[in-house]
Formats: structure tokens, C-alpha cells, sequence
């Protein structure tokens, strides 16, 4: 939940209200249509089969729910932070630590696949040391006060759209592509589109960001409902048709296997000469999605610090370079070692089980409004909570294990926090 630095601030030092829907509508595309795309349909295609658009339809579905909800809340709290403050003053101060705690452990497990997803596709033999590499200069660019400016991510979101738009058109205009490889047969089980769906989910968790505009938006009532399902209808749109034109052309099976799908894609229809484009577009796309998330990651670090969430001395701020220098070398830390020693698929897996989890608190959260606050319909919230649960407890078992021991000691960590406050009284 990264924030843009504010272009001026109000006499209490509320920022500028300066957005509206169509700014707000970039900025989600510019927080969904990234990396994901190019990292996470192979680790869904081994999940799904042929039931792969399946999957895409219901991680959509379960994003829908949680945008509407997130859209109703950040309306009613029109103040930064997200779901930690809408799990904190709807349902408790807890609720409100474990939302923040599922973010943070979340982000950084996706830090860590964006760091991936540029090695694999810009040097795959070496992708881990490139991942690292990546990790250690972005967090130095954070830590010296750098910002990729709004310009910086209209260049990105619009580079990435053309690379995806090459990739779609070359591979249904090839002779290679074939109806018949969408049709679902019998590999694809219920159990696996859930899986597949958990997987996919990662790649459409940015819209969250539209709703931490709260106080930078005109009439956050008005353009926060709308900027978040017109945004999250054009990514699954872009999603589907890159989805499709995969399976048409390589098949579930070989999908289900390709370090850089999208790049085996063009190459299987005949063009490989737009390899070297579409690595420099994964690439470019993953490093903008990294330098986003250590920079967002560290500021919810530094808020849930300065209210003892964390420990307090990640509170810290630089003297001279004015960032949590503290908070941005322990995430950047924890992201080179996930980096240097885990897979893709377990890092979008577990990264996915965190960020579900967080929606999960968004959507409680959302179903204790009263229609006079801007309540969804009923059916909304639970769906979106029931949804969140199935797909984060459908993620590969490591994943949810490793997700739930995360979890776990997030929970006491609060416990402890709240005993020794006791004793001190």
C-alpha cells in the first residue's frame, strides 16, 4: 500500500484531495497490470490444466467482492492504511494487527516473486543472483529517498499493455494457435481451479492501492466505488486474452512448464524475434512492481512500528533522507533472502495465502456496516470472505502452512505486546 508523496497538505495536514476516477483508474491498472501476468499462469496452469480460464473467472469473482468492499470502506475511512484500519475500527484492535501483519508478510513474499520473475525472464540461468541484485539496488534507490513518479508508472502500465497486445495478436494470428486447446477436459478438478484461482489471485491484488487514496481523491464516495471495478474490469479483460492466447498456443501442459511463459508463447508462433521485447517488458514491469511494493511495504512496517504492531525501533526515520531507513533494510533483507533461496511458486503462493487473508479481514469488516455507512449488498461481503478462505486454504499445502505458522506468530506476537503493556500498568 504504497503512497505517492503528497503535492501539498491541508491546515491539519490531511493531503491534497487532487484525483478523480480517471487518475484513480490509472493508478489501479498501473498497481495490477505488471508483473503478475508474466509470472503467475504457469504455476496455475500446473494447478488447473485446461481449467486454467477457469480459474482466471473465479479469481476475478473473489477480487470483485473484495474490491467492492474495500471501495465501501475506504469511502466510510477516507484515510490511509487500508485494511488495517478498517479491521481495527470495525471489528478490533486485533483484527486491525492481523490485517497489517498478513499485508506486510504478504507484500514482502511478493517483493520477492516480482525480484524473481525479472531474473527469470531477463537472465534465467542466473535468476536468483539477478533477483537478489535487483532486491539490494532497489532498496538502496527507496533508502535515498528515489520515487518512481507517475509518469515513471504511465510509461510502464502503457509499455506493459503494448508488450501484452503484441503477445495476444501474435499468438491468435499464428498458425499455431488452436481453438480446441481451451476446451476444459478431464485434468482439470474442482480442487485444482481453487488452487489455480489462489495463484491467479496474486495478480490482480493491486487494486487495494485505489482504495488507500482515501484522502487524495475528490469526492472519495463517489470516485472510489467507481474507480475500482472499472479498473479491475479492464485487468481481467487484458488477463483473459493473454490467458487464452497462451493456452491456444502451447496447451495446458506446456504452459504448466515454462520458466517464461509469455516468451515461450511467441516463440511457438513464430516470432522470435519479439523474445528480446517481451523479457524487457517482464523485466521492466517486475522492477517497477519492486521498487512499488519495498517502498509500500516499509511505510505499513513504519505505521504498524509507531503503534507497537512491530517492534518500535523499525519506526525510524532517516535524519537527512526522510524514510524509515530501518524498516526499508529489514524488508529489504528479508526479500534478497526469500529472493536467493525459494521458488516462484512458492512465493506467490504464500504471498497469495497473506493478501487473502487480508481481504478476508477487509470483508468481515465490511459486512458490520450499516446501510446508512454505505453497507454492500449482504451478499457481497460473504461471498467475498468465503471466497478469500477457499482459495487461501486451496493454495499448495507449503503455502498454507508457511502462511498460517506466519499467521500464528503474528498472533502472539500481538499477545505478547498486549501482556507486557498489562504488566506495565
Amino acid at each position: 500500500m504504497s503512497q505517492p508523496p503528497p503535492t501539498g497538505t491541508g491546515p491539519a495536514g490531511d493531503l491534497r484531495r487532487r484525483l478523480g476516477v480517471s487518475d484513480a483508474v490509472v493508478i489501479g491498472l498501473g498497481s495490477m497490470i505488471g508483473a503478475g501476468i508474466f509470472a503467475a499462469l504457469a504455476p496455475a496452469a500446473r494447478a488447473a490444466g485446461s481449467g486454467l480460464l477457469l480459474g482466471l473467472a473465479l479469481a476475478g469473482a473473489v477480487a470483485y467482492c473484495n474490491a467492492t468492499s474495500s471501495a465501501r470502506l475506504a469511502a466510510r475511512y477516507p484515510a490511509s492504511g487500508g485494511t488495517y484500519v478498517y479491521g481495527r475500527e470495525r471489528l478490533g484492535d486485533f483484527w486491525g494487527h492481523l490485517a497489517g501483519w498478513a499485508f506486510v508478510t504478504g507484500k514482502t513474499a511478493s517483493c520477492a516473486a516480482m525480484a524473481l520473475t525479472a531474473g527469470l525472464y531477463a537472465w534465467p540461468d542466473r535468476a536468483h543472483a539477478v533477483a537478489v541484485a535487483a532486491v539490494v539496488a532497489l532498496t538502496a534507490v527507496d533508502y535515498f529517498g528515489v520515487r518512481k513518479s507517475a509518469l515513471v508508472t504511465r510509461v510502464i502500465v502503457a509499455a506493459v499493455l503494448a508488450v501484452l497486445a503484441a503477445v495476444v495478436v501474435t499468438a491468435l494470428a499464428s498458425g499455431e494457435a488452436a481453438a480446441a486447446r481451451l476446451d476444459i477436459g478431464g485434468d482439470a478438478t474442482a480442487g485444482g481451479v481453487l488452487q489455480a484461482a489462489g495463484l491467479l489471485f496474486f495478480a490482480f491484488a493491486g487494486y487495494a492501492r485505489i482504495a488507500t487514496l482515501g484522502e487524495e481523491v475528490r469526492d472519495p464516495a463517489r470516485t472510489i466505488p467507481r474507480a475500482i471495478p472499472l479498473a479491475l474490469g479492464i485487468t481481467l479483460a487484458v488477463y483473459a486474452a493473454v490467458a487464452a492466447a497462451a493456452l491456444a498456443v502451447l496447451g495446458a501442459g506446456t504452459l504448466a512448464g515454462a520458466a517464461a511463459p509469455l516468451v515461450e508463447v511467441v516463440r511457438a508462433a513464430g516470432a522470435p524475434g519479439l523474445a528480446p521485447v517481451v523479457r524487457a517488458g517482464a523485466a521492466a514491469a517486475a522492477l517497477g512492481s519492486l521498487l512499488a511494493l519495498i517502498l509500500g511495504v516499509s511505510r505499513t512496517t513504519l505505521a504498524m512500528a509507531r503503534d507497537r504492531h512491530l517492534p518500535h525501533a523499525l519506526a525510524a526515520v532517516h535524519p537527512r533522507y526522510g524514510v524509515p531507513h530501518r524498516a526499508e533494510l529489514a524488508v529489504g533483507a528479508v526479500v534478497a533472502v526469500l529472493a536467493a533461496t525459494a521458488d516462484l511458486r512458492g512465493v506467490i503462493g504464500f504471498s497469495s495465502f497473506g493478501v487473502l487473508v487480508y481481504y478476508a479481514v477487509a470483508n468481515a469488516s465490511a459486512w458490520t456496516l450499516a446501510p446508512a455507512e454505505g453497507r454492500p449488498v449482504r451478499a457481497v461481503p460473504v461471498l467475498g470472505l468465503a471466497g478469500c478462505l477457499a482459495l487461501a486454504f486451496a493454495l499448495p499445502l507449503p503455502s498454507v502452512l508457511t502462511g498460517g505458522a506466519v499467521l500464528a506468530a503474528g498472533a502472539a506476537w500481538y499477545g505478547a505486546r498486549r501482556l507486557v503493556t498489562a504488566r506495565r500498568r
